[in-house]
């Protein structure tokens, strides 16, 4: 049984009672908890105290939070000056307070994280209100790695070459050889490079691709471009700490939501201005499109052609292409298909996961 919605739902009570309870202090709480046994409430309360508490002020809100959620006892009346807890709506999707892992009610947990995982594979043009506002809770969870390259500079290891230089100052500051020192080539992060189709026939998945922009970028420093009628850099606000300060800030910068879809134009725009200049080399490339080009087919496969001789990978992730019976019969697709490595679906949470690995072993 997953404990983790019930988790989560309690940091949304904290962060609703005015604690600030941001994905990093979430995300240092779920693994601290991964090293204890959540059955020993004691635990489990000073495993949320000490990643989730910022202040002292926050110590009293603290307490009535953990006793109601996890025991099911009546929280003491709030101070004058501290807010009144609220759940927010993964709250209601998730053990309500007095049901949580400490009950004597456990089912109710499992029930929930068993419609979490059904979420997780749901076609995300078909969720709710409610669901969609789940989904992006858990798309705060999202911890992508970069894929890695080579460097030129070499790191210290247990084995490997021998490092002279490394073992000349043991040397030199002991007077005697103590032990060899060894080395290996470095590696640093690849850049990941996201192009995300914001067209109208891709507004249904729009806001879910860019918080998982988000997300993405927060974490890898990736560079995130939308493609519609033009193309916008929107790297710059995909960086903010708060997905929906991000999400807000992307929007004032994009001009032509829901619009048209000029792929090869756009493309063309961002390898002249962008890509050429090093942006798109050596790096990974994951394009986010249902592949109609209202503009010429031809120009979308040269440009992608360009794209895939300076990138290290191409990936092309088509939300339709998680659907039963999907043929790759659009003309961007049909002009673009042996340009790429893989044909990916991002139809779901899952499968954006999928993508994930995917991009980390590339």
């Amino acid at each position: 049984m997953d404990p983790v919605p019930g988790l989560v739902g309690f940091a949304a009570t904290l962060r609703a009672a005015g604690l600030a309870c941001d994905p990093e202090r979430v995300q240092a709480y779920l693994a601290a908890v991964e090293h204890i046994d959540i059955a020993v409430p004691d635990r489990l309360y000073w495993a949320g105290r000490v990643t989730l508490c910022g202040d002292p002020d926050d110590l009293p809100r603290y307490d009535e939070a953990f006793h109601a959620w996890f025991t099911g006892s009546t929280p003491a009346p709030p101070r004058q000056s501290a807010a009144k807890p609220q759940q927010s709506v993964i709250a209601a999707m998730v053990p309500s307070v007095g049901q949580g892992i400490g009950s004597t009610e456990p089912d109710e947990l499992g029930v929930a994280a068993s419609d979490t995982e059904v979420l997780r594979h749901r076609d995300i043009s078909d969720l709710s209100p409610a669901e969609r506002a789940h989904l992006r809770e858990l798309m705060v969870l999202l911890k992508p790695d970069p894929p890695m390259r080579a460097a030129f500079r070499k790191e210290p290891y247990r084995r490997g070459e021998l490092d002279p230089r490394r073992t000349l100052q043991a040397m030199r500051a002991t007077g005697e050889p103590i032990r060899l020192n060894y080395r290996r080539k470095g590696k640093r992060p690849r850049r990941v490079v996201l192009l995300v189709d914001i067209s109208g026939s891709m507004s249904p998945y729009a806001d879910a691709l860019l918080r998982f922009a988000h997300a993405v970028a927060r974490r890898t420093h990736a560079e995130v471009f939308t493609l519609g009628t033009r193309l916008t850099r929107v790297s710059r606000q995909l960086r903010q700490r708060d997905p929906e300060v991000a999400l807000a800030a992307a929007s004032r910068a994009v001009p032509d939501f829901a619009g048209g879809t000029r792929l090869g134009e756009g493309l063309r725009a961002f390898l002249d201005r962008w890509g050429q200049r090093g942006v798109a080399r050596q790096a990974v490339v994951v394009l986010f499109s249902d592949g109609w080009e209202r503009g010429d087919p031809g120009l979308l496969g040269e440009q992608m052609a360009r794209l895939r001789r300076l990138a290290h990978a191409v990936f092309w992730v088509n939300p339709h292409a998680g659907r039963d019976g999907y043929r790759p019969v659009q003309s961007g697709i049909v002009a673009a298909g042996k340009h790429v490595e893989k044909l990916l679906a991002g139809h779901s949470l899952a499968t954006l996961e999928e993508l994930l690995v995917e991009v980390r072993r590339a």
